[in-house]
């Protein structure tokens, strides 16, 4: 099938405009009626009725009373305040509540009331009641005396509720109607999370370790605080700056970093919260927050895992389809693309993959700036366990740089959780400070896992212990090797075993002989069990997975197969194959690749297995003692096998923590095309399973120039 052609840049087709927010609003709060708004409408009706029954109360209640003798005995009484005739009928109010007299036809004995009405007869002298009155000092009001509420009050009281209740509709309606597309509205709007620059307090003094690429973004934050010095020069800052590195090296950590030391707005978001099911939806996304950082310019726009948008439009995963992905991806080229020369919005991004990404985001003037976040070296490390401490305390004897050296691929995120995992065990073991010991048992943890409290039998203890003495004894024998820091036969995780080394200093590359010494070492525990009981177990699954990526990147990616040669036949996912299934390799190359590294792996398998012949009497002593005390630190595992240890800083009273990486091992982010592997030093840690269903993982490692492996059964 021939190759696609490349997409073009374009703005998505479905767009979903919308009016522009005003000020620091926050987007995203568009919603259907809240709770808030439907007790606010009975509190409303509440009120409406109150007012109209309460201070506005009906026509009250009129007692019918005889006018004689009743009524003159009431007026004569002085206890008529005011009457209105109406005719022959004549309204009135007394002064006081009376219990006018039960007429005869009625049961019920009426109630006092003020309120009263009577009829006068036709034969009555009307200007004789008239006199009565005045003398008794009774106001005769011309005007309706219980006329009840009015028009008015009667209009409101009736149709009140209505007039509420249409007014709700015609604000749900209108608010359907302002995120245009009816529901579909509130989707488009940005979810991205706006910090103030007062807000926000992490500075350069929060990050350690990466020296380097803080030095780079210097320059960003000066412009942020001084636009007008570059601007007048003629200067453009870089509109996007990408940093990339390994997980946990602390990228998220610099971006907020920047926007702390320039002291401006700053829009977080993650690239997968653009993306919906319906297309248009991120891109409608995009446009609302760069919208929203122009209006607070100068501001700062993070987006994180750029990756789960920005992955290249020409490979098998996208053979030019016009999804959603690919829709957003071009609204934010669109968007760099219309910044002005002095705008001053900034976009960072990070990412763990940058070879996966679209060249169009990383031509000049978008992601101008690409910036590699390094895991620590030594010193770094010690920096950053300074950081971390800081709100520790820390017994005198704990050697921050002795930690540093012994966590040798460490990043910024594992040291942070060692620190914290060594506070919690001080404070379960109610310790007033954080003692050494506490952080070297939580590295072990860390490291090896928690132990199991399974018991094995005795032909399994001793199976498990010649399996680690053989990776123990060929790392000790094997120039080039590791030394081996920790051997351990307590079940951990899914492992029933675990043998730790690793290196005396950071490592950035590897030679062959090193390369060979891992392979050897991986087969020592398969090699242990073939020369010691004639036969093998499930417990070097994770071994031969671990030798046998090494021996495969070895021939088909670094170029140390004299058969292969120094070509590359093995691509990274970022230069893979157009389909599914096919390969730009033929079939005679990919069988001389799988010939290579099982030439590479017999040849290793032959040289360990007449190592462990000759060194018969020292795997015997070594799984002797390993049976004996369970667990050997690097001194004591040197004695026992007979073999003199390295002078290194692991050697040193360090508790009896485990001394190595943490789970990211050797090799980082070695994605480069000669596989170098930078900052690829880390531990290496062998276990073993030694049963069929014990297959699970005792602890990761990560192969030179960052490919990972499972290192257990």
């Amino acid at each position: 099938m021939a190759k696609s052609p490349s997409p073009t840049e374009r703005r998505a087709r479905t767009p979903l405009h919308r009016p522009t927010d005003a000020g620091n609003k926050k987007a995203g709060k568009r919603r259907g009626p809240s709770r808030q708004l439907l007790v606010f409408l009975l509190i409303a009706l509440a009120a409406n009725y109150f007012v109209v029954s309460v201070i506005a109360p009906d026509k009250p209640k009129v007692a019918k009373v005889e006018y004689s003798p009743f009524f003159l005995q009431q007026v004569r009484a002085g206890n008529v305040e005011r009457v209105s005739p109406q005719g022959t009928t004549v309204e009135g109010r007394f002064e006081k509540a009376v219990r006018p007299p039960k007429p005869e036809e009625v049961e019920k004995q009426p109630e006092a009331t003020r309120a009263f009405e009577t009829e006068v007869p036709v034969f009555v002298d009307g200007g004789d009641l008239e006199r009565l009155l005045i003398a008794n000092d009774v106001v005769i009001d011309p005007e309706p005396i219980n006329n009840g509420r009015g028009l008015v009050l009667n209009l409101l009281l009736g149709f009140g509720p209505v007039l509420l209740l249409v007014g709700l509709f015609l604000l749900l309606a209108r608010k359907a109607a302002g995120g245009q597309m009816g529901a579909l509205g509130a989707f488009g709007r940005s979810r991205a999370r706006r910090v103030e620059g007062s807000e926000q307090k992490i500075t350069f003094k929060d990050v350690a370790g990466i020296d380097e690429a803080e030095s780079e973004l210097v320059e960003i934050v000066d412009f942020l605080k001084n636009p007008s010095r570059y601007q007048k020069l003629g200067g453009r800052i870089p509109r996007g700056v990408l940093l990339s590195g390994r997980p946990g090296t602390g990228k998220t950590l610099l971006a907020r970093a920047i926007a702390g030391e320039a002291g401006v707005p700053f829009f977080s978001a993650s690239a997968s919260e653009f993306v919906e099911a319906i297309v248009g939806i991120g891109a409608s996304r995009v446009r609302d927050l760069f919208q929203q950082a122009k209006e607070a310019a100068p501001a700062i726009i993070f987006v994180d895992e750029l990756d789960a948008i920005g992955r290249s439009r020409s490979g098998a995963s996208n053979l030019g389809g016009n999804d959603e992905r690919e829709q957003t991806l071009n609204q934010i080229l669109t968007e760099m693309d219309g910044f002005e020369s002095d705008a001053a919005v900034i976009v960072l991004a990070a990412t763990n993959r940058p070879e996966v990404l679209d060249q169009a985001l990383l031509r000049p003037g978008r992601f101008d700036r690409r910036i590699t976040v390094p895991a620590p070296d030594k010193e770094g490390r010690r920096k950053i366990l300074v950081v971390h401490t800081r709100s520790l305390p820390l017994d005198p004897e704990v050697d921050l740089g002795r930690i540093a050296a012994t966590t040798p691929g460490m990043v910024g995120a594992d040291l942070a959780n060692l620190c914290n995992e060594g506070a919690l065990l001080a404070a379960r073991r109610e310790h007033e400070k954080v003692q050494m010991s506490d952080f070297s048992d939580a590295l072990e943890k860390i490291i090896l896992g928690i132990p199991r409290g399974m018991v094995l039998t005795e032909e399994e203890r001793t199976l498990t212990a010649y399996h680690e003495a053989g990776h123990a004894l060929v790392g000790m024998l094997t120039p080039g090797s590791d030394p081996v820091r920790k051997v351990s036969i307590i079940p951990r995780g899914m492992a029933l075993g675990v043998t730790l080394s690793s290196p005396e200093a950071d490592r950035t590359n590897y030679d062959l002989q090193h390369l060979l010494g891992k392979i050897r070492v991986a087969l020592g525990g398969r090699v242990a069990e073939e020369v010691v009981f004639g036969t093998i177990t499930t417990g070097a699954e994770s071994d031969i997975q671990h030798l046998t990526g090494i021996a495969r990147h070895m021939v088909g990616r670094w170029g140390m197969s004299e058969a292969i040669g120094p070509v590359a036949v093995i691509h990274s996912e970022a230069d893979g194959p157009l389909l599914p299934g096919a390969a730009e390799t033929s079939e005679e190359t990919q069988r001389l690749v799988d010939a290579e590294v099982r030439r590479i792996v017999d040849e290793a398998h032959d040289v360990v297995r007449q190592l462990l012949i000759d060194n018969r009497v020292r795997l015997d002593s070594l799984t002797e003692a390993l049976l004996r005390e369970e667990t050997l630190d690097q001194e004591a595992a040197y004695a026992a096998a007979g073999v003199p240890a390295p002078d290194s800083v692991y050697a040193r009273p360090i508790a009896a923590g485990a001394n190595g990486s943490g789970a990211n091992g050797s090799g980082a982010n070695g994605s480069g095309a000669n596989g170098s592997g930078a900052n690829g030093s880390g531990a290496g840690v062998h276990s073993n399973g030694a049963t069929a269903d014990s297959n699970g993982v005792g602890a990761k490692v990560v192969a030179p120039a960052g490919d990972e492996h499972e290192q257990a059964s």
